[in-house]
């Protein structure tokens, strides 16, 4: 969504600062950072270009805090078995050295545009939640220093123990990765059950968190009872807790995750080519995104939704307008 070439660059608390002009879904053209530094711990995630033909896929671009990578769970589709395949590592987590972590977010601090930045695009977000070293408990109370930013924690971990010790937490968001209990057991291998995902954020929201969930990716299966799984699975997450955001999303597979994954079983759902990867076909994303849609509104009166990764026709099909997109990883 870049406008043109006018990168600047500027230090803040001694650390390069690299700014751009944007041109947001929204029509608006905004100066944001880039990246900070090497771009190795803070930088924006633009891969999608803003949406023209109708198969183009919709992702606002955000800020990403890149203290680790990997992740501990093995689920089937996860793209990162794509993004890691040179790694010696492969999927298992890494963690990023923490003084570069703090300097980089500190000096980001420093700017005055509002932000998220999301901490679990290439990593679980609550995968390090280990005694002293609990990573929530370092990077939390550096935004609490300030007033513009928020920090996204993405997770499949119910570890929310340290999250619950951490008395000011006004600047962080705690978004919860979910499925039908039937798909998360067959596909979403090592990740705690959905229950305890869902217990783990009730506690979250209780405590004060603005607390996300993400029903992501909904895949047709069991083909014979796919729409009344998904129905068990909101009333789940409304018997428990009321979600600030809902963000909904299919079953896609760029070709490089479908290359180094063990499990291809899923792969057979996949019909359509867009500017993401293979997706299921539209016809049947429509019906699944529909399908929630309705419920959520016509139960719950709810009606905070959005779509990941999902195209213009889609967006147009519903009804949603994607230029006021209110999805996970955005304020």
């Amino acid at each position: 969504m870049e406008t043109q070439n006018t990168r600047e660059r500027h230090k803040l608390g001694g650390i390069s600062i690299f700014t751009k002009d944007y041109e947001l879904l929204d029509g608006c053209k905004k100066r944001l950072v880039q990246q900070v530094a090497d771009g190795s711990i803070i930088k924006r995630f633009e891969k999608t270009s803003l949406p023209t033909k109708s198969t183009d896929v919709i992702c606002p671009h955000f800020l990403e805090l890149k203290w680790a990578y990997g992740c501990p769970f093995d689920c089937a589709w996860c793209y990162l078995k794509g993004t890691f395949r040179f790694q010696k590592t492969k999927t298992k987590p890494v963690f990023k050295d923490r003084e570069k972590v703090r300097s980089h977010t500190e000096a980001f601090l420093m700017t005055h545009s509002k932000e998220v930045l999301n901490t679990g695009e290439i990593a679980d977000s609550l995968m390090n939640e280990n005694g002293d070293n609990s990573f929530s408990k370092f990077i939390i109370p550096l935004f609490e220093k300030q007033d513009r930013h928020k920090v996204l924690f993405l997770t499949k971990s119910d570890k929310v123990e340290y999250l619950l010790e951490i008395e000011k937490h006004d600047h962080a968001i705690i978004s919860f990765s979910s499925n039908t209990s039937e798909n998360a057991e067959k596909w979403e291998i090592g990740a705690p059950s959905v229950a305890k995902r869902i217990g783990a954020a009730k506690k979250v929201s209780d405590a004060g968190y603005e607390t996300r969930i993400r029903i992501d990716p909904m895949i047709p299966f069991p083909e014979s009872k796919w729409e009344e799984d998904y129905k068990v699975l909101i009333d789940q997450i409304f018997s428990d807790f009321t979600p600030e955001r809902i963000t909904i999303g299919s079953l896609r597979g760029l070709q490089s995750t479908i290359n180094n994954t063990m499990d291809t079983s899923w792969v057979k759902y996949l019909d359509e080519v867009s500017s993401w990867g293979k997706k299921i076909k539209y016809s049947l994303r429509y019906s699944m995104y529909s399908s929630v849609i309705n419920y959520l509104e016509e139960k719950y009166n709810y009606d905070n939704i959005a779509l990941c990764k999902e195209t213009k026709a889609m967006w147009e099909a519903l009804g949603m307008d994607y230029r006021k997109i209110k999805c996970n990883c955005v304020w």
